[in-house]
């Protein structure tokens, strides 16, 4: 597929937009995307950028003050240790200047997490159906393992002898799902 702008370079991106039911498809090439530094297709009149959307998702307000009572205050500035980017320098540039902002802006990052990842803030991950099952019973071996140690340093050796029963089960469960070419 070549490029809509230019006509020349292949497509490398491509963008779908929905508005009203109504689809309509965009693709452009690398050197187009960064020349125009805006998605065309949403320049409606007025650019669009990927840092737009991140401000927008961020609910980012460009405004140095808020007000309080009858007087105006400069609202906090918030900003990494490390690298002393600010917040709203994040909201702008749509990138992080260490990894330690991470840490920084977490709690103002938790609202858009669960807004983009329908209320989840951890990544999870996609697991197969056809071998989810197998994968679900290893992840929670390995907690009881885990949580078996801990109940042996503790010497609860009656709790431990439960727990290493119920390894047993979803071990031979497992292995039962292996010889039925799961």
């Amino acid at each position: 597929m070549v490029c809509q702008e230019c006509q020349q370079r292949p497509a490398t991106l491509h963008f779908t937009k929905i508005v009203n039911g109504e689809k309509s498809e965009i693709h452009i090439c690398d050197h187009c995307a960064k020349e125009k530094g805006e998605l065309s297709m949403f320049s409606d009149g007025a650019g669009f950028s990927f840092n737009n959307l991140l401000a927008g998702l961020l609910n980012f307000e460009h405004q140095p003050f808020k007000k309080d009572s009858n007087a105006f205050t400069p609202t906090e500035v918030i900003q990494c240790d490390r690298c002393k980017l600010t917040f709203q320098q994040f909201a702008k540039v749509g990138r992080f200047g260490c990894s330690n902002c991470y840490k920084a802006f977490q709690h103002q990052l938790d609202p858009v997490l669960r807004r983009l990842h329908s209320g989840n803030t951890v990544h999870t991950g996609k697991i197969p159906k056809r071998i989810g099952g197998s994968i679900h019973v290893k992840k929670q071996i390995d907690l009881l393992r885990t949580e078996l140690k801990e109940l042996i340093v503790n010497e609860e050796f009656e709790n431990a002898a439960k727990l290493r029963d119920r390894i047993r089960e979803l071990e031979t469960s497992l292995q039962a799902q292996k010889g039925e070419g799961h």
